[in-house]
């Protein structure tokens, strides 16, 4: 997998992109990202990347040349045209399931990192594939929002993690929230680990990982849990956990709804 960033702060990408468990990755091969400065590839002697845009209005946009020149340039040294994403608020929802897209449908990503005002729709019209979005806000620039897109399509390239369950059983995978996690001491605060994870006992702890993360869906996310396909339990014991966890959630739900207002 290899990604390129269209930046104008590529200092600040490098610093994340290249250590830790993506530092790692690149040094193994497994994959690459690489950052490119816009300013670059401007034609002036100010290196100036953006101007007033036409039809007045405050701010300013970058221009369609220094961001085709630097696209350009990648796609030439790549020796192939890269999915080339634009990260805006006026994109479609960045999700778990379009990482896995992503991952699984192209092996280079051009990601485009725009500020001020935006970009000239030119660029956009000519070279960009498609508009990813964070969520709805809006931030000053799109070097956090392509960070977090190369992290999370990155961790799911074979050999990044040390396999496949460090991501397959993390929230949003399966369209569920991710169980509880506990570590060493074993009470901490006068809070106690539940027992069953100190039991040794596998299938039972699995059970109850899947229990909680159903509960834990249907508390926090309950828009998630209404997508939950069901039909997709395709054994008894996967019912009777489900059907537990609808239990429990229910009689926690009434508890609440009957304790006193202090």
């Amino acid at each position: 997998m290899r990604i390129d960033i269209l930046t104008l702060f590529p200092a600040s990408v490098d610093a994340m992109m290249n250590v830790s468990i993506l530092g790692r990755a690149q040094e193994r091969g497994y994959i690459t990202i690489k950052t490119h400065q816009i300013r670059d590839y401007t034609t002036n002697k100010q290196m100036q990347v953006d101007d007033y845009p036409y039809g007045g209005g405050r701010g300013a946009v970058m221009q369609a040349d220094p961001l085709y020149r630097c696209w350009a340039h990648v796609c030439e040294e790549a020796g192939s045209r890269g999915h080339t994403i634009y990260l805006s608020p006026c994109g479609r929802t960045f999700t778990q399931s379009v990482a896995r897209e992503l991952k699984d449908k192209y092996d280079h990503l051009i990601l485009v990192c725009g500020h001020y005002e935006g970009i000239d729709q030119r660029f956009i019209d000519a070279c960009v594939d498609e508009e990813l979005s964070m969520g709805d806000f809006v931030l000053t620039g799109g070097e956090i929002p392509a960070m977090a897109v190369a992290d999370a399509v990155c961790r799911m390239v074979p050999g990044v993690l040390p396999d496949a369950e460090c991501f397959e059983e993390e929230s949003h995978w399966d369209g569920l929230l991710e169980y509880p996690q506990y570590s060493r001491p074993a009470v901490w605060h006068d809070r106690a680990v539940p027992e069953i994870l100190l039991s040794g006992d596998h299938a039972k702890v699995a059970a109850w990982r899947k229990k909680e993360s159903y509960k834990r869906t249907m508390t926090r996310r309950p828009d998630l849990f209404a997508h939950f396909d069901e039909t997709k339990l395709t054994t008894k014991a996967e019912r009777k956990i489900l059907a537990q966890a609808k239990e429990e959630f229910a009689a926690e739900q009434a508890e609440t709804s009957t304790e006193p207002e202090e």
